[in-house]
């Protein structure tokens, strides 16, 4: 059984005090899940809904990334999150005959 559990109504982790599901939540729930991104993702919106009814100024966008906009990500994508992804060259570029 994992500490980081949702501490309500203020849907902090009780066991990191981060924002819930932290980052080792996350985590859990990724290897818990691994054979069924739908089960996790449907198991995150139910807790997606109860968190708007108990945090209403909360924007639902955020709201959204922070329950189920993650899952869909690959684990080393959400490691690196603040950083960019480059574009392939000359991707949006007209070819050039040089």
């Amino acid at each position: 059984m994992t500490t980081h559990g949702p501490v309500l109504p203020i849907w902090s982790c009780g066991g990191c005090d981060l924002p819930w599901p932290c980052p080792t939540r996350r985590r859990e729930l990724r290897a818990e899940y691994a054979d069924a991104p739908v089960s996790l993702a449907l198991y995150l919106g139910a807790y997606l809904v109860q968190a708007a009814e108990d945090m209403p100024w909360a924007p639902a966008g955020a709201l959204h990334r922070r329950f189920i906009g993650w899952t869909r990500q690959p684990p080393e994508v959400q490691q690196r999150s603040t950083a960019t992804v480059p574009t392939e060259r000359g991707r949006h570029e007209p070819h050039r005959a040089g």
